[in-house]
């Protein structure tokens, strides 16, 4: 049984975390951007990063605190992202490493760094480290709330949840913020996740666990098609929850990789729900297909289209535009199987368009949450993304996004 908390506790309801966000003025609006999360008692460590090859100076930095096994703490800023930054981007990032662990009293190959914001601009080490030793003096158990938006972007809110298990008798929580609007395309997104556990789990099943869940979550989701340079997940797991450790295989581990899985999922719909100047809510769900990585492919040719997602934003029934997105995704197929709907009303079927009813369209077009189906009809697997429509907004945030 999951009983999902939808509240501003955040990463600090697991036992022995605690959270700030402060403002240090990287950002140019003077809001929060700069957070801590910090666990006394050690925790496991695990992460997934960007494939990007162009990888921003703190993903190489967190990877090496990753392949340690442990962590104490996550540094994370807004407003700059120290990517394109050369020699001296590293040299920052395991600087900002040095001062919180100086600040936290552990060793920088404890602390996690992250970084979001403009590429290509170094990091104002002299505002960052005044606002590292400021969020280190703030640490509360009710210090989620400010963590979550000292990491936001361009996102319209903050986004945070956390869920309550049972393991072996005993209460085992989880919490989680993350950031992500824009530059959104798997592998992973341009997107910052730490989620926080009081499991006890060793960092292999813990790193195991995460890459399963993330390959169904973050790695489903499409606002813009552009990977960013910076993305990361990070989970520390501390075991204060006192459970017998987590062992593959058992009645435990699945229960936990459910957990996971809960609130990957429901941050992963999030960030695409708040695309920039999103206006409707889009789930591609494609059937029907041979293997997941077939679904998967046809259903992200379709997401990531602009045609269909202008579309969409225009509140046009234009399935032409989806079934040319199932087409040239590069997935053997034959047309005259295919069906599909704009919510519950078929649209395409069987190689020409399906009659329908034109105001019951209208209806569903005009809908903030739509599921675009695919049934392809060739095999049993299946496959779910989630985007969002293209406004005009979103091109004006873009256009402007470095000024």
């Amino acid at each position: 049984m999951i009983n999902a908390f939808h509240n501003e506790a955040g990463v600090t309801f697991p036992q022995g975390f605690t959270a700030a966000g402060v403002k240090a003025g990287i950002k140019k609006s003077g809001n929060l951007d700069v957070a801590v999360i910090y666990t006394e008692k050690e925790a496991a460590v695990a992460g997934t990063f960007t494939q990007n090859a162009v990888a921003a100076a703190p993903v190489f930095a967190s990877k090496a605190v990753v392949a340690t096994g442990t962590a104490h703490a996550i540094v994370a800023n807004a407003g700059c992202a120290n990517a394109c930054t050369g020699e001296q981007g590293e040299k920052d990032a395991a600087a900002t490493q040095k001062i919180a662990a100086e600040a936290l009293g552990c060793t920088p190959q404890d602390v996690v760094v992250a970084s979001t914001g403009v590429i290509g601009v170094p990091l104002p080490m002299d505002k960052l480290e005044a606002g590292v030793k400021d969020a280190v003096s703030k640490l509360s158990a009710d210090g989620s709330s400010a963590a979550s938006q000292a990491i936001m972007t361009t996102d319209t809110h903050p986004k945070t949840a956390a869920l309550e298990i049972e393991l072996g008798g005993k209460k085992v929580r989880f919490g989680v913020i993350a950031k992500g609007s824009g530059m959104i395309q798997p592998n992973m997104a341009t997107m910052l996740c730490f989620i926080t556990t009081d499991a006890a789990i060793d960092s292999k099943l813990l790193q195991k666990a995460l890459s399963k869940v993330v390959a169904t979550s973050f790695n489903m989701i499409s606002i813009d098609g552009d990977m960013s340079t910076n993305d990361m997940v990070v989970v520390m797991a501390n075991g204060a929850a006192g459970n017998a450790p987590i062992v593959e295989g058992s009645e435990d581990y699945a229960k936990f990789l459910e957990a996971l899985d809960k609130l990957c999922k429901e941050l992963a719909q999030e960030i695409a729900d708040d695309g920039e100047g999103a206006t409707k809510f889009l789930t591609v769900h494609v059937t029907g297909t041979k293997t997941f990585a077939d679904a998967k492919t046809i259903a992200m040719s379709v997401a990531k289209s602009p045609l269909v997602k202008t579309a969409f934003f225009g509140a046009d029934p234009n399935w032409g535009r989806v079934i040319c997105a199932v087409g040239y995704a590069g997935v053997p197929m034959n047309h005259k199987d295919v069906v599909v709907k704009f919510g519950d009303i078929p649209v395409y079927a069987h190689g020409v368009g399906a009659e329908y009813d034109a105001e019951a369209l209208a209806k569903v077009m005009e809908q903030h949450d739509i599921t675009i189906s695919i049934d392809m009809g060739q095999g049993e697997e299946e496959a779910t993304v989630w985007t969002c429509d293209f406004s005009y907004e979103y091109v004006k945030i873009n256009g402007e996004y470095h000024t």
